[in-house]
């Protein structure tokens, strides 16, 4: 991504859902978060940047993960309904990922300021949806892109 790309107004956001669910996401081009509610898609404005992490490979069942596994730039100021079935309605936004490789939180750890020395640092992914610092994204985003050359972030 050039540097342009990432605006200096911009906001940086992680997302907590399952890599199943993140896959789904990115093929279709929208975010889900928090159970399908409408409010934590609403916090984000066009041009803000949405880091998906998954503590698992799926919802309930799956194996633990704990890796970053998708970056996308929030598309427009559409927050919408989508029927997925009769009884569940989500909120969903759209988003344009760009591609990126999956990478282990662990390998992080020591640079994130919300998780350098941090005993408990999972805390923060337990709200499901949370602001990042700049820096945060920039540290995360230039790992995930590692190897996609046309997208450099700065």
């Amino acid at each position: 991504m050039q540097a342009e790309w990432v605006a200096d107004r911009a906001r940086f956001w992680i997302g907590v859902v399952s890599a199943s669910h993140v896959r789904r996401g990115v093929e279709g081009g929208y975010a889900q978060l928090c159970h399908g509610k409408a409010a934590p898609l609403r916090q984000m404005q066009p041009g803000d940047w949405l880091v998906y992490y998954s503590p698992r490979t799926e919802m309930n069942q799956g194996h633990s993960l704990q890796a970053f596994t998708a970056i996308g730039m929030v598309d427009d100021d559409d927050v919408y309904e989508y029927a997925m079935s009769e009884s569940f309605v989500p909120f969903r936004r759209n988003i344009r990922y760009v591609p990126c490789r999956e990478v282990a939180i662990s390998v992080l750890l020591p640079e994130l300021n919300f998780t350098r020395g941090k005993q408990n640092w999972g805390y923060p992914f337990r709200r499901g949806h949370f602001e990042i610092a700049r820096e945060d994204f920039l540290t995360i985003a230039q790992v995930m892109v590692e190897g996609h050359d046309e997208f450099r972030f700065q």
